[in-house]
């Protein structure tokens, strides 16, 4: 008999591609990971991923194999959600979509306060958008607007793309040369720099780099790490540079343990949105959610 956990994994790693990715999104283990795909492929009888450095690429039978199973699964997790919903009738929950390192800044904090239950699903954009229009989200944060009619976006925050940096890196002699404004001789400064990046969306760091030099960085980051606040971590050492959202690190900034070396020629702002459905039976416990995060971030 296959776990269906098995296929659960299977899906996480296939969106992810990674494993640590698929460990982040199903809150388990990466060796818990590497388990299940492992029961998995022994029960298929074929390899269902190549394992090419941190990146897994599937298979052509493990493609065969995600088209196969991915609506089933599906329409198996939605029955789990709306199961859960109509069996916990005085108690209600709440599913709500956001990238990992906005959960952890600001309503990780929290979560035990809230009167009702909470279902935190981590994702893409794009596959938020979409399943808070099918229902299967009731809230998400957003830098994103969608087009669907039945959802409705609210500006409630901003954030600014920035170029950080540990107290090691010599932020005078860059400030030297961020005043002559030659941006080729920037440029060259900084990939001398060791870089930070993560396992998943580099997209920061590609727009970022677009903005102020007109071409999409020529170089791969020094060292990767799982997320966002793990390069914040890592820049208390003292060493590297990294592409952050400003909220992410304000307070490290603050507090002396990292540096702002750069906002670019040219700031990047991204405007967050909670997007909603227009007709909604909880908007009561999504108004304080609402209210945590606007606790948290700066207004618009």
């Amino acid at each position: 008999m296959v776990n269906l956990e098995w296929y659960r994994t299977f899906k996480a790693i296939y969106k992810t591609g990674t494993l640590t990715g698929a460990a982040e999104s199903l809150f388990i283990s990466q060796p818990g990971v590497s388990l299940h795909l492992s029961s998995l492929e022994n029960y298929v009888g074929y390899k269902l991923f190549e394992r090419t450095g941190r990146k897994m690429i599937p298979t052509e039978k493990g493609k065969v194999f995600y088209n196969f199973i991915i609506e089933p699964l599906n329409k198996l997790e939605d029955a789990e959600k709306n199961f859960q919903k109509s069996t916990e009738i005085h108690t209600p929950t709440i599913s709500v979509g956001m990238c990992f390192e906005t959960f952890q800044i600001t309503l990780e904090q929290y979560i035990s306060t809230l009167p009702f239950n909470v279902i935190i699903r981590f994702g893409e954009y794009p596959e938020m958008l979409d399943n808070l229009d099918k229902g299967i989200l009731d809230l998400i944060i957003t830098p994103h607007r969608g087009t669907s009619g039945n959802i409705e976006h609210e500006a409630f925050s901003s954030e600014t793309i920035v170029l950080v940096a540990g107290n090691e890196v010599d932020s005078k002699a860059f400030n030297k040369l961020a005043k002559g404004k030659d941006m080729q001789v920037i440029e060259d400064w900084l990939k001398k720099e060791k870089w930070y990046g993560t396992t998943g969306d580099m997209e920061h760091l590609f727009r970022f780099w677009k903005l102020n030099f007109n071409h999409h960085p020529d170089f791969r980051p020094n060292y990767i790490v799982p997320n966002l606040n793990s390069i914040v971590r890592c820049l208390k050492s003292g060493k590297g540079v990294a592409v952050i959202p400003d909220f992410l690190c304000r307070k490290e900034i603050d507090a002396g343990e990292i540096k702002l070396l750069w906002e670019g020629k040219t700031k990047l702002k991204n405007t967050l949105h909670f997007g909603t459905r227009k007709k909604t039976m909880y908007a009561e416990e999504i108004t304080v959610i609402k209210d945590l995060f606007r606790k948290v971030m700066l207004p618009v």
